[in-house]
């Protein structure tokens, strides 16, 4: 099979980028096209366009690759309107879809088993919209968790609600949680593994912010464990400017506030991205708590 032509990757880059707000619904979109998740996610941390150039360059080198970007193509073809309503450009969108859809007609070869797939596809395109529908539905029952956390005149109870909150979220990030234990001597409010590295949460959801004291006696925590092994401290009503500082370049932890997990929540951004972000700061720039406003506002510039 030969390559699938230039104006036909082109193209779907121009839908990557363009027909798409929140890189989560992409990631959908690709999943009920027939890529499994950890590829069709694999570049999910850099721009859409640029996304789209490397999973689309990666699928062309290969006849497996190849079939997949033709049931890309025809993902797109199914479409009758853009995915995400969010869409800042909404024409650009329309017409990126439209341009792809031109080029289909025109080079029916590129996708002659269309007409025979009919069936297929219309499955395919009904259970994008399921996945859709139901990701946003658990999302959703998520975040109205955690809103309801605020008003809770339990404060114990809230703290544990949290606990669920955020094994629900990395669930739904395909991320496997450990929800608190406890070891001979200590008490670990959660633990997951990400990127080949296994992380330690110390939750807090207190009107008091954590102290230095606190955020050290969680780093012994971390350390006493493999020497791969670091730390996720989420405080939902934030952190002290000056205690954050005596953390930066020193230790091992990244910090989540209230605000970055609400931002997640609402789908703005995907958990796996605020992630990969945050470790990237705090591996260059030693910086222990970069804010999820801070990335959008980064992402926007785009």
């Amino acid at each position: 099979m030969e390559p699938i032509p230039f104006e036909f990757i082109d193209s779907l880059k121009q839908c990557f980028g363009r027909c798409f707000y929140y890189k989560d619904t992409l990631v959908s979109f690709l999943v009920t096209c027939g890529l499994e998740h950890k590829l069709a996610s694999k570049y999910k941390g850099e721009y859409k366009f640029v996304w789209a150039e490397k999973l689309l360059g990666e699928l062309n080198e290969t006849e497996e690759g190849r079939l997949r970007i033709k049931r890309i193509i025809t993902g797109f073809n199914q479409l009758r309107k853009l995915p995400d309503a969010q869409v800042a450009d909404k024409d650009a969108g329309l017409s990126a879809l439209r341009h792809l859809k031109e080029l289909i007609t025109k080079n029916e070869s590129v996708v002659a088993n269309q007409k025979r797939e009919t069936i297929s596809r219309y499955k395919i395109s009904q259970e994008k919209e399921k996945l859709i529908q139901q990701r946003a539905s658990k999302l959703e029952s998520v975040r109205n968790a955690f809103y309801a956390g605020f008003s809770c005149p339990n404060r114990q109870e809230a703290g544990f609600s949290l606990e669920d909150i955020i094994k629900d979220l990395f669930a739904l990030s395909n991320i496997e949680y450990k929800k608190s234990y406890k070891t001979e001597t200590q008490q670990i409010d959660g633990h997951f593994r990400f990127e080949g590295f296994d992380y330690l949460v110390e939750a807090k959801w207190r009107k008091d912010l954590p102290n230095e004291s606190e955020i050290g006696s969680f780093q012994r925590k971390v350390n006493t464990k493999l020497e791969s092994t670091r730390g996720l401290f989420l405080s939902v009503n934030d952190f002290r400017d000056e205690v954050v500082k005596q953390f930066n370049g020193k230790s091992n932890i990244i910090f989540f506030t209230g605000e970055d997990l609400t931002l997640i929540l609402e789908g703005r951004i995907e958990l796996t991205e605020v992630l990969v972000k945050k470790i990237e700061r705090a591996a260059q720039y030693g910086d222990s708590l970069v804010k999820v406003k801070d990335l959008l506002k980064t992402e926007g510039a785009k």
